[in-house]
């Protein structure tokens, strides 16, 4: 016997659930077998699925576009289009078309585009499978890097968007960027999973480009080039600042970058937070490389693990765990400021050092680090005791220097509390300081913890 109380409780549900299924009734589903796909992986569906697209843009208010697990479905360029959701699921995998001309701009071509998408959202648990090794022309052994040819697409790109949501998808060796938003407002990017190759060039993981108001959380990232990038590329259209952007829970494995902004960097870039992600390898830990008119500033990494470690010559970076640099890219080219960024919590193992390095006429300023500590020790073969200044003609690229653990340069104002320093076994000659500041102004460690490397030769803060 069912009593009133529970009566009412049990037709509540029936209720909702009646709700729901009339509402998944009312969005329409624009299935791609209905439009022609073949999804056999080799008769080229960009057509087929771009019709699906258009039907279900007509349609609007959150029409579904369906890719149907068990399914490759070839491609070049697909136009997104507002108000749809362009979903792969189970298993659906859009496999890259290698034929330039698949896509309509090769000049800049993208696998998934749209620009000025208002509500769009990409879903599902499929995959992209981007094939970069057959964009590439040779392998080149002692750079550890392949070298890529003329042509090659960009997994996404997605301008002037906004409300855009992406979730759940992966995609995989990507022969150039993968996810770029450009000029995007109200973004929420969900659990991507990224497979690219470690040794394939300019395969970034996630790039927010000028855009606004971003939350990339849960992203399950490998990549041969920067996992997460916050940049502000030179563009013909006004696209405005990088702001209030959000990562958050991240797992990040790169040959460069684990979470970056720049090195592009012509309009401003602020109020940025990194928060409880885990970098398992990179050239650098946490980076910001300013070498443009943009300025940087209101930016805080916190609660983040990191392991930095240095790489074949032809990968930016040497094992800086922590690297920011203020430098131009020509010489007299206009120069931005960095100032006023926060580390908090941060642990980190690296072979070279955090790096706070300025010019004396772009001194970097306002810098805290608090409860940072690092371990220094070398783990890779390739040569030490050099700083990389790249990409910069008005400075060497390469720039030989003995390594302390924290090191800064024309900076002003860099208070350190409760940081900590620890040196790993045979630490090499070229290591030194546990902290060394030249031309820095207002260095405040506080409780600071740690001894030189080589504490009979060197002592363990300098401060000039």
């Amino acid at each position: 016997m069912i009593n009133k109380s529970s009566r009412r409780v049990f037709l509540a549900g029936v209720g909702a659930g009646a709700a729901l299924t009339l509402r998944a009734q009312n969005r329409k589903t624009f299935d791609v077998k209905d439009y022609g796909a073949a999804g056999d992986g080799k008769t080229l569906d960009t057509e087929a699925i771009q019709k699906a697209i258009d039907a279900a843009g007509a349609a609007g208010k959150g029409a579904q576009v369906l890719l149907r697990g068990g399914k490759k479905y070839l491609v070049g360029t697909l136009l997104l289009r507002s108000g749809i959701d362009f979903h792969l699921a189970d298993d659906a995998e859009l496999v890259v078309s290698t034929n330039p001309a698949h896509y309509p701009n090769a000049l800049d071509a993208g696998i998934l585009t749209a620009r000025g998408a208002r509500d769009l959202k990409i879903s599902g648990t499929g995959n992209i499978a981007g094939r970069a090794k057959e964009f590439m022309t040779r392998y080149d052994q002692e750079g550890e890097i392949w070298e890529f040819g003329n042509f090659r697409p960009k997994m996404f790109i997605l301008a002037a968007c906004q409300g855009l949501e992406i979730s759940g998808i992966s995609f995989s060796e990507a022969p150039f960027w993968g996810l770029h938003m450009l000029g995007c407002e109200h973004v929420l990017v969900d659990g991507l999973k990224v497979r690219n190759l470690l040794d394939v060039p300019n395969c970034d993981g996630i790039d927010p480009d000028h855009c606004r108001d971003v939350e990339i959380r849960k992203c399950d990232i490998v990549c041969g080039d920067d996992g997460i990038v916050v940049k502000t590329t030179r563009q013909p259209l006004p696209y405005g600042q990088s702001a209030n952007i959000k990562v958050r829970d991240c797992i990040i494995e790169t040959k460069d970058s684990g979470l970056k902004i720049g090195t592009e960097t012509t309009d401003d870039i602020h109020d940025i937070l990194f928060e409880r992600c885990e970098i398992k390898s990179s050239c650098r830990g946490l980076t910001i490389q300013l070498r443009d008119e943009g300025s940087v500033y209101g930016v805080e990494f916190k609660d983040i693990k990191f392991t930095a470690r240095y790489q074949a010559a032809p990968w930016w970076g040497r094992g800086e765990g922590i690297s920011l640099t203020a430098i131009p890219r020509t010489q007299g080219s206009k120069l931005g400021t960095i100032h006023d960024i926060k580390f908090t919590n941060i642990t980190g193992r690296a072979e070279n050092s955090s790096r706070i390095v300025g010019t004396r006429e772009n001194r970097i300023r306002n810098i805290t680090m608090d409860h940072v500590s690092l371990t220094m020790t070398r783990t890779t073969k390739y040569p030490g005791g050099v700083y990389d200044n790249r990409p910069t003609t008005a400075y060497p690229e390469i720039q030989p220097h003995p390594t302390p653990a924290f090191y800064f340069k024309e900076a002003d104002k860099v208070t350190l509390t409760d940081c900590k320093v620890a040196w790993g076994p045979n630490p090499p000659t070229y290591y030194t300081h546990a902290l060394e500041a030249e031309h820095t102004t207002g260095v405040v460690p506080t409780r600071f913890t740690g001894v030189a490397a080589h504490p009979k030769r060197d002592i363990a803060v300098t401060i000039r």
